[in-house]
């Protein structure tokens, strides 16, 4: 029994190290975990937490790029660049950071992913290069990773995991960047549930 014991412990310790998540921030119900990756001195940023809100719901707010700046935080600008169909188009998004740093900018290929044997719906959200030219003055971030698992709750609710991982280019100490990625989570899940919240309240015409 000790020797099972043991070697569940062992199983247990290293399925842990293995992932190599850990939690950086948790507020109002939001967690930010953190990772390190392998020759990168950006770390990869996970962040979890339930919504008030259907999943066609936060769907639906995702694939809606003019709201992108009333919850996605620092987003300066957002538009649509190509429409390909109902669950995949093309955005821009240019990012304020504070001076001296420059701006980021960045166009997204955004693509729904429904999962036919299960109920988890993935959001596929990473930049590509060569859409649009760079602007000048402007980082442009040519290449992330931007993954969004959703997953109904009990009584209307959802759960979501978002997964960023994304060099911004330039000149930015790895430290500040880090820094500024288990922040940022926390104010854009806390503006993307007041915004769920009001189209809750303004009926459907009526938007």
């Amino acid at each position: 029994m000790v020797l099972v014991l043991a070697a569940l412990f062992l199983c247990v310790t290293l399925a842990v190290a293995q992932d190599g998540w850990r939690r950086v921030a948790r507020r109002d119900g939001i967690q930010v975990y953190a990772k390190t990756v392998a020759d990168s001195k950006i770390k990869a940023m996970k962040a979890e937490c339930a919504l008030d809100a259907g999943v066609e719901e936060v769907i639906a707010l995702l694939l809606d790029v003019n709201a992108a700046g009333q919850w996605v935080c620092h987003t300066k600008s957002c538009r649509l660049v190509k429409r390909i169909s109902d669950t995949e188009l093309f955005y821009h998004t240019e990012v304020s950071l504070p001076w001296p740093l420059d701006n980021r900018d960045f166009v997204t290929h955004l693509k729904v992913i429904r999962n036919a044997t299960s109920d988890v719906v993935t959001v596929d959200a990473p930049a590509v290069p060569g859409v649009l030219p760079v602007k000048e003055g402007i980082v442009r971030v040519t290449h992330s990773v931007n993954r969004w698992h959703i997953r109904p709750l009990p009584n209307g609710k959802t759960w979501i995991e978002y997964v960023l991982q994304v060099d911004p280019g330039g000149h930015i100490p790895a430290h500040v960047v880090n820094m500024f990625a288990s922040r940022a989570p926390i104010e854009t899940f806390q503006n993307m549930r007041k915004v769920l919240a009001q189209r809750k309240a303004v009926p459907a015409g009526g938007r």
